[in-house]
């Protein structure tokens, strides 16, 4: 019999390691099929939420905000780079190329999470990982109608309504609200994986120490479950 678990996976488009646990969390799932029945939700969380439209070089924007220099921006990327193949993910060689803004992204991440659109778990989790391919494998901008509405279709979702919905302002509050609460649950840093909104497992981890920590946090619900 599985243990059940409801993983709210915090993270921003924008950032390569919540690819790189997003990669190393599906991974584990899958070894851990049989054993544990996980419902994983994408909570929204952005970087960089004052960044507009124009986008910003990467290179200048990690200078500015780390104080890196380049070679030690080249050195993470390829630490990067190397993590990413790991769980499967393809990082381009050269980099993202430019920081965009993910506030639409996120909502259309909300409107792939909404059931009562005809949506779910499934199409939302479909749909982050087309918006990480194209941010962060082929370096396209996240900020754009176009790529958001061709990631929604990758997703099997409507890309007629996708525009629609970037055209107006809808799931807008629902966003800000989710990075609120998550804010003040004190939610600083991403990746978080948050489980059974009790336990917090940090960092863009590999697939063995996800498969680990959630073996223990199931067994724990199991132990503590008014049936066990």
């Amino acid at each position: 019999m599985s243990s059940s678990l409801q993983i709210d996976f915090v993270s921003d488009v924008a950032c390569p390691w919540c690819a790189i646990g997003l990669g190393g969390l599906e991974q584990a799932l899958d070894k851990l099929v049989g054993r544990v029945d996980a419902q994983v939700t994408f909570q929204p969380f952005e970087l960089n939420p004052s960044m507009g439209p124009e986008g910003q070089d990467v290179g200048e924007h990690l200078t500015q905000k780390y104080g890196s220099t380049p070679e030690q921006q080249a050195e993470i990327r390829e630490r990067i780079r190397e993590r990413g193949a790991a769980v499967g993910f393809a990082f381009k060689p050269e980099g993202r190329g430019r920081v965009w803004n993910t506030f639409d992204a996120h909502r259309l991440l909300a409107w792939a999470a909404d059931a009562e659109a005809g949506n779910g778990p499934d199409k939302q989790w479909a749909l982050k990982k087309e918006l990480m391919a194209a941010y962060h494998g082929r370096a396209e901008n996240v900020a754009d109608v176009e790529v958001l509405a061709q990631a929604a279709q990758a997703a099997g979702l409507d890309a007629t309504r996708a525009r629609a919905i970037l055209a107006g302002e809808d799931y807008a509050l629902a966003v800000r609200e989710s990075e609120r609460e998550w804010q003040q649950a004190g939610i600083s840093a991403v990746p978080a994986v948050v489980v059974n909104r009790r336990y917090l497992i940090s960092g863009g981890q590999p697939a063995a120490m996800y498969e680990e920590a959630l073996q223990r946090i199931a067994a724990e619900a199991a132990a503590e479950s008014p049936s066990a």
